[in-house]
């Protein structure tokens, strides 16, 4: 579609071979190309989203082992739930608010129920949303942490080794990442923050150099580079 801006590769339709989710930004839409089973694509499918689907992401959120589809409408200030009939075919979205311009989507379960909820970056209200999964893959309202300025990118991982999923978090105005902590209960910590370059725009988490623990990678736009931040202890 219309401004391809974010794009996840998942197993739509239980054939064991993936496919793409693309967000179409600039067309209101998310497209399901499923894979030919030779590396090649059929045409995609769309289904309607909110305005300005930025960001996508495909996780089982109602526990029917099929892949879900996750996405944040930046200018509907929600995220939208499309799930999966089966077959790679998907409901109409299901929305739940967020706060203001959405940009970012990630799924994890961040309170040990076995069930993923969903974390999303609210640019515009400068915090980080977290959506608890309520069991039947409908969420709760979300809870608010506070973030840097214009939070841009989000990453649910491990990041001290205690088998709980914590919160990283790219400010991009702030010109450094944010790392939040889980408390164990599904509610976090107060972020704390590591400097990069200017602009960072994009996050990941790794473990880069074989010491099992998770390190964090930033894109930073405006210094044309990426930084590797090691972890140095649990």
């Amino acid at each position: 579609g219309s401004g391809p801006f974010s794009v996840a590769a998942a197993d739509a339709n239980g054939d064991s071979k993936l496919d793409i989710i693309v967000a179409n930004y600039g067309s209101n839409n998310v497209g399901a190309l499923l894979n030919n089973g030779d590396g090649t694509f059929a045409a995609q499918v769309t289904y309607s989203t909110g305005s300005l689907p930025r960001s996508v992401a495909a996780a089982d959120v109602n526990g029917d082992s099929k892949l879900d589809i996750i996405v944040a409408n930046q200018n509907s200030n929600n995220v939208g739930v499309l799930l999966n009939n089966g077959n790679g075919i998907f409901a109409a979205q299901v929305t739940y608010s967020t706060g203001s311009r959405p940009y970012s989507v990630a799924a994890g379960d961040v309170n040990g129920d076995n069930k993923l909820d969903i974390i999303v970056a609210n640019y515009g209200s400068a915090n980080i949303g977290v959506l608890l999964n309520n069991g039947i893959g409908t969420f709760a309202a979300q809870v608010t942490y506070s973030t840097g300025s214009s939070p841009r990118s989000v990453a649910a991982a491990d990041a001290n080794g205690d088998s709980k999923l914590d919160i990283i978090v790219i400010n991009q105005n702030s010109n450094n990442v944010g790392v939040l902590l889980n408390n164990g209960d599904g509610t976090f910590a107060a972020q704390v923050t590591y400097s990069t370059g200017s602009s960072p725009v994009s996050v990941a988490a790794v473990d880069g150099n074989g010491d099992s623990k998770l390190d964090i990678i930033v894109a930073n736009y405006a210094s044309n580079n990426v930084g590797v931040l090691l972890a140095v202890c649990n």
